[in-house]
């Protein structure tokens, strides 16, 4: 199961009056943790990946946050990058640790070091995710979507997704 680069017309949509997922998010994920939208919230996320977008874009922090702010208004982006958190998380859960306490420890992390975190190194699939950012934003021309819905492109950008994620969760559960 692929990420979505953009949701299909026709796609299942929340049934008329149904109450809204927590911190806008629309739950077409499974997460590691149903936590996870309240403990690492899309204005924490801007903040996490700013120094990484920055990095890999020669950007000014600022811009880069502002940018990543707006990207993350879509919620296909926040679910993309939850999901790839979720990911790192399942990985790094031990045996005798649980869920909980792996979202609890997270959580500490993201209020101790939300501004302290450092770039993510720079790769090809991260370029990837880089890219995919920048769709949303209207910065990258929209023929790249193509080439990030199908064969190496798509499998490119999950692999990005999966080494951010991981990237994010070893920077937050630092002792």
């Amino acid at each position: 199961m692929g990420f979505p680069i953009r949701r299909q017309a026709g796609a299942a949509r929340p049934a008329p009056g149904a109450r809204p997922h927590p911190a806008g998010y629309d739950g077409g994920v499974t997460l590691f943790s149903r936590r996870l939208p309240h403990v690492l919230t899309r204005g924490d996320l801007a903040l996490l990946l700013a120094p990484t977008y920055a990095a890999a874009l020669s950007v000014d922090e600022e811009e880069a946050l502002e940018r990543l702010r707006r990207a993350l208004e879509r919620p296909d982006v926040a679910e993309d990058l939850y999901r790839g958190i979720s990911a790192a998380l399942s990985e790094a859960k031990g045996p005798r640790t649980s869920d909980d306490a792996l979202v609890d420890k997270l959580s500490a992390g993201v209020q101790a070091r939300r501004s302290r975190v450092k770039p993510a190194p720079s790769t090809p699939a991260l370029s990837a995710v880089m890219v995919r950012l920048n769709l949303e934003l209207g910065l990258a021309p929209e023929p790249m979507r193509a080439t990030l819905a199908g064969g190496k492109g798509q499998a490119l950008l999950e692999e990005g997704l999966r080494q951010l994620g991981a990237h994010l969760v070893k920077e937050l559960l630092k002792g």
